[in-house]
């Protein structure tokens, strides 16, 4: 049994699918080879040496890596023919199994390639939010990571400081922060804020998200009627809810976002768009020097005046930090966290007996995440588009 581990390519990407700690387990699991492309994770302070003291193999290349793999881990989703300059999908053998967050849902061209080439596919961010599955839940651990490093970048930026400084020449009164949005970044970033010294308040649509906005120390913000009560699903996400409740919404939180120093937004909705939070009119409104951290631009963004991928000053200095890939802006952190959910899910799924990856078609963890089997497109979101 061989695994390769790939250098990301796609811009911006600094993470990596395993770490010297993770090539350890996977060894002790009976993979006979691994093999490391080289400079794999540098990016994220790992070196070639440390992973060869672990017990990998390290490859000059791509095609070399995935010499005879069949299985291959990776962030993001190999770079097909014409998205770069190298082919990683075309060195990938057929019948291996790939892992990694490969984004199909909105990129649905990429499981028919998986197919074609004969490549059984998971993609990890499809993992269905259950307690059997915490432990390899991706987006969980990444987002985590997005929300503690949105508030370190937000601190920075904001050019007065965050906890009440108290001093001879006169006192620092503490910032106002707003998270807008409560899930699993939302969470982290007002424990962060808390933590720095911010005064911190917070919203999100869904109901539960009250009490744990509440439970962390800071103060609940928002609009709630009938609409709000169904605004989470089964699995956990927020739901898409309609052009009415967030022009409600929005009435609640303008007057509130002019006051503040520094909001943090999080929202995301599963596949789709992310949703518009703040307007022109509510950065518009803020003070100059006042910062929003945006941690879903790269679904977009929640604020009107982000531009993925950028920090831009507005008209009025209000900063707007608009950065893509959180995690990968911790990339050790975020690398290592990463690496231990992809273990975890071989684990799970791993046939002692012969050594090797069994993936049950009944099993909930399986359905939710496999994309592909036997050349074949098989998974419930995309065979239903099709």
């Amino acid at each position: 049994m061989r695994l390769a581990v790939l250098k990301e390519r796609r811009a911006g990407e600094t993470r990596v699918a395993a770490t010297p700690e993770t090539v350890k387990k996977l060894i002790g699991l009976g993979i006979t080879i691994i093999t490391v492309e080289a400079g794999a994770g540098l990016a994220s302070g790992y070196t070639d040496a440390a992973y060869r003291e672990a017990g990998a193999e390290i490859a000059p290349d791509s095609a070399a890596a995935l010499a005879g793999a069949d299985i291959v881990l990776k962030v993001r989703a190999p770079l097909a023919a014409g998205e770069g300059e190298v082919d990683e999908l075309a060195h990938i053998p057929r019948g291996a199994l790939l892992i990694g967050t490969l984004e199909a849902l909105t990129n649905p061209d990429r499981a028919r390639a998986y197919a074609a080439a004969g490549i059984e596919a998971c993609s990890m961010e499809l993992l269905p939010r259950i307690t059997r599955a915490q432990s390899m839940d991706v987006l969980s651990s990444q987002a985590n990571l997005a929300g503690y490093r949105a508030v370190i970048e937000g601190a920075g930026a904001f050019d007065k400081g965050f906890p009440m400084l108290m001093t001879a020449a006169g006192t620092i009164p503490a910032a106002n922060v707003f998270v807008m949005g409560a899930g699993v970044a939302g969470l982290q970033a007002i424990a962060t804020a808390r933590r720095l010294g911010g005064r911190v308040s917070a919203t999100d649509v869904r109901p539960a998200a009250k009490e744990e906005i509440k439970s962390l120390g800071a103060s609940f913000v928002g609009y709630e009627d009938e609409e709000s009560k169904a605004a989470q699903t089964a699995g956990g996400y927020a739901k898409q809810l309609s052009a009415e409740f967030y022009a409600k919404q929005a009435e609640v939180v303008a007057t509130h976002i002019a006051k503040q120093d520094v909001v943090v937004t999080t929202a995301l909705v599963q596949g789709r768009k992310a949703p518009a939070l703040v307007t022109e009119a509510m950065v518009a409104s803020m003070r100059p020097g006042s910062v929003i951290v945006d941690i879903a631009a790269d679904a977009g963004g929640n604020c009107a005046a982000t531009k993925p991928g950028e920090a831009i000053v507005t008209a009025n200095g209000v900063k707007v930090l608009g950065f893509t890939n959180w995690p990968g802006r911790i990339a050790g952190a975020a690398s290592a966290l990463y690496a231990r959910n992809l273990l975890t899910f071989l684990t799970t799924f791993w046939d002692k007996d012969a050594k090797a990856p069994k993936l049950p078609d009944d099993d909930e963890i399986v359905r939710g995440v496999l994309l592909t089997r036997g050349n074949a497109v098989v998974h419930p979101q995309l065979t239903q588009d099709a």
